[in-house]
């Protein structure tokens, strides 16, 4: 009975594999979620056990036995395993891609999942002389047990310093009975805080604060979905600190997700003075070892407390007590490439799943997340003002069609600057636009510098006096003259390290930092030129989205907003979504202490109506518009969508697959389901392949669902798709 081992390799293919059971391996110890060494074409691999069953769709006969199992418990518990096989078909992705995304990549490689490590000792007879003797041209071999003799055992970074051959050695040795190897504990975790700083007790709650602890804490002992709604500095990560306290002192452990590496220092270094107890820290920056060291105290328990980016969703966890879910407005958490999962969602259904309540938290929540409230199907807690008695910044829209402008920056904001700067206060100015200028232009004859690969202009990098494509990577150098007609160009409207220079100039005594993807690719970089920032050092702040998610400056008192007007007019019905929660995001860094804050919006059209619902009734009035704009146009939340993608060298094979496509799905003609489309994406080329997409949109899920049933196996055999690379996005952030 179930002798055959449905298995999931790392490989794009849409099914599990079959194998016979190990020999001499108990079948008891056979466990979905245990990893197995398989044979896989001319090679061995690693899989993941996912269910056994009686037989298979091939011969036994023709079956290959699995080589070897590798855990004695399983590495993936049921909850997970379960999360893991409904993500693979409900965002329709090959189910052992989605298993390896949960795990770190040594643990794909085979290492072990226990926190032990291979270490070498002298075995009893060699330390009491009863061992063989070495001989005389043994040296080293003696070499080596004299090391050991002077320690109780030591590890393979030991012996690598004695000897590049170490491991020669050693199995010599162990041949001839004079070492045994042996399975050390090493379990640490890359950020301990426990015991090295003393609990620090919170500030006092406002009432607003207290009410939303203890609506956390009432629902631990069963699923519920909460959005947090706070305004910038209302405290929201003090009240996670709270109903987190309360999870761990109940011997839980809490999984809190954040969108970005940048914010996880600053969230670690405040959580770490909170509790006197490790964290498990989990992000794409850590080395491969300190990502299995930090799963490895999730798994135990060892760290109750778990913190990490978008991936960190799938972390084991011993004990759960409760999830939250940080900005969970942020696109961050929506995977864009390979398994497109989204992080926000997955952890409402494994909180469902594991009977824990999840705290969504954000300034400005997503459409999606407010619908939910309304709807009855979360919780809504507000935290409708600042701490500390600070007040909301007051907004003001300039006009640029009625100021002068140097070099984007209109002269009643550069006069605000100034009165800032010599009230004491720090300025922020934000701009989504890194490098010098958007383009390179030749007023003599029209010519812009066009990207070779994408349908975009080059951005000009002064410093580096090179033309980047931020799309696709191509770079080139600047020109002397233009390659169309000979005469001379010039960079034509404004970027971060513009506006920096801008600056430099018309207040030069004025200390200056730029925060945006040029300046901070140094390792450390971020964090020195925030130390600065905090400490006075930099009175202007310049830079991009990398300002607008969590940081605390508090002595910005006035934030402009240069380009307010780069999303309003945007293809994809998420734009102005985005650009509100952008300019609230980043208006919140503003006044957040004792000082007034003033926000200015730079904008070509002052009356436009996203930017006069922002500035006369906050987010609330823009998001209930929206929300009757999107419900109007049947549009998420109020519909599901999912995008069919295609790409090729050739222009016309990505329409030529998705019209297959299409036809095929009228065939099936699901009730409920619109097709739009095929149409060529809003840049039909991009790092040299031509794009398109085939939109499909529902009511609800349940449709959509049925058609990927019959859809998906059709799709993958036709002969267009072999000459495409193609791509199922479900619940997609952005159409292109």
């Amino acid at each position: 009975m179930n002798g055959v081992l449905g298995v999931a390799i790392d490989a794009p293919l849409r099914r599990l594999f079959d194998y016979l059971p190990p020999p001499q391996v108990d079948p008891a110890q056979l466990q979905p979620g245990t990893r197995l060494w398989v044979p896989f074409g001319r090679r061995r691999t690693v899989g993941v056990l996912v269910e056994r069953r009686a037989d298979s769709e091939l011969p036994i006969a023709k079956l290959k036995a699995a080589a070897g199992l590798i855990d004695e418990q399983p590495v993936l518990d049921a909850v997970l395993l379960e999360l893991l096989k409904w993500s693979a078909d409900y965002y329709r992705h090959p189910i052992g891609e989605v298993i390896a995304a949960a795990l770190p990549s040594a643990l794909r490689a085979g290492a072990g999942a226990l926190a032990a490590e291979e270490r070498w000792t002298l075995s009893a007879a060699a330390r009491t002389g009863a061992a063989a003797p070495l001989g005389n041209r043994a040296n080293r071999l003696r070499e080596l047990a004299d090391f050991l003799t002077t320690r109780e055992a030591a590890g393979a970074a030991e012996l690598t310093l004695l000897s590049p051959r170490w491991r020669d050695h050693v199995r010599e040795l162990e041949r001839r009975g004079w070492l045994v190897k042996l399975q050390m504990d090493v379990s640490g975790l890359p950020f301990a805080a426990g015991t090295t700083h003393v609990r620090v007790p919170g500030p006092p709650l406002t009432d607003a604060q207290q009410i939303a602890v203890d609506a956390i804490v009432a629902r631990s002992d069963g699923f519920a979905s909460l959005l947090l709604h706070g305004v910038t500095g209302s405290g929201k990560t003090e009240v996670y600190l709270r109903a987190i306290e309360a999870c761990v002192t109940g011997g839980r452990q809490a999984l809190v997700l954040v969108p970005e590496i940048a914010l996880t220092p600053q969230l670690v270094e405040r959580f770490a003075a909170r509790f006197d107890a490790p964290l498990a820290v989990l992000h794409s920056g850590l080395t491969d070892q300190e990502r299995l060291r930090a799963w490895r105290a999730a798994r135990s328990g060892e760290a109750p407390v778990v913190i990490g980016t978008r991936s960190a969703i799938f972390a084991p966890l011993a004990n759960p007590g409760l999830i939250i879910v940080d900005e969970e407005h942020d696109a961050s958490y929506k995977q864009q490439e390979g398994f497109r999962y989204s992080a926000r969602d997955l952890a409402i259904v494994r909180a469902q799943r594991h009977g824990v309540p999840v705290v969504l938290g954000s300034a400005t929540p997503s459409l999606e997340s407010l619908e939910r409230t309304r709807a009855g199907r979360a919780t809504l807690l507000e935290l409708p003002n600042r701490t500390a008695g600070a007040q909301s910044p007051s907004l003001h829209i300039i006009d640029l069609r009625r100021h002068a402008a140097t070099q984007g920056i209109a002269t009643p904001v550069l006069l605000t600057v100034q009165r800032h700067l010599a009230a004491g206060g720090q300025v922020l100015l934000y701009l989504n636009r890194r490098g010098y200028a958007p383009t390179l232009f030749c007023p003599a004859c029209g010519w812009s510098a066009p990207c070779p690969r994408c349908d975009a202009r080059l951005t000009v990098h002064q410093r580096e006096h090179a033309l980047h494509c931020h799309h696709c990577g191509t770079q080139q150098a600047i020109p002397a003259l233009c390659p169309a007609c000979g005469s001379e160009v010039k960079p034509v409207g404004q970027g971060t390290e513009r506006i920096e220079e801008t600056l430099s100039q018309l207040l030069p005594d004025v200390p200056i930092a730029r925060i945006d993807r040029d300046a901070m690719r140094r390792k450390g970089v971020l964090e020195e030129t925030l130390s600065r920032v905090r400490s006075g050092a930099a009175r202007i702040l310049i830079g991009t989205q990398m300002l607008t998610k969590g940081h605390h400056f508090p002595d910005v008192s006035l934030v402009v907003v240069l380009n307010a007007d780069q999303g309003l007019f945007g293809t994809d019905f998420r734009a102005a979504e985005r650009l509100a929660q952008t300019i609230v995001q980043v208006a919140g860094r503003a006044g957040r202490a004792e000082r007034a804050g003033e926000v200015l919006i730079q904008s070509e059209y002052p009356e436009h109506p996203l930017l006069t619902q922002l500035v006369s009734g906050g987010y609330d009035a823009f998001a209930e518009a929206a929300l009757q704009e999107r419900r109007a146009a049947d549009w998420p939340p109020f519909s599901r969508v999912a995008v069919l993608r295609a790409e090729a060298m050739r222009r016309e094979l990505p329409l030529a697959f998705l019209d297959e496509a299409r036809a095929l799905a009228e065939d099936h003609a699901i009730p409920g389901v619109e097709l739009l489309g095929p149409a060529v994406a809003p840049m039909e080329r991009k790092a040299g392949h031509f794009r398109a997409q085939l939109l499909l949109q529902a009511a609800t899920h349940v449709p959509l669902q049925r058609l990927f049933n019959r859809w998906l196996g059709q799709i993958e055999v036709l002969p267009a798709a072999r000459k495409v690379r193609w791509s199922l996005d479900v619940d997609p952030l952005e159409l292109f």
